[in-house]
């Protein structure tokens, strides 16, 4: 018996060139907070930053026009 519930899909974009440019810029930053020898950046940590960097990727993916 065929599904006759209509299918939802996620309709991604590809996210525009500043969103990435600070994703990729956040990623860099939560790289030399864990692997640089950086006191300021210690104390924010570098999980966190790195998951900040893959929400905004991830809602420029998602959310068109961001």
């Amino acid at each position: 018996m065929p599904c006759t519930r209509p299918i939802r899909r996620f309709y991604l974009t590809p996210p525009a060139v500043p969103t990435f440019l600070i994703s990729v810029l956040l990623a860099v930053v939560a790289l030399l907070a864990v692997y640089g020898h950086f006191p300021q950046l210690h104390s924010i940590g570098g999980f966190t930053l790195l998951l900040i960097a893959y929400v905004v990727l991830l809602l420029g993916t998602l959310l068109r026009g961001i």
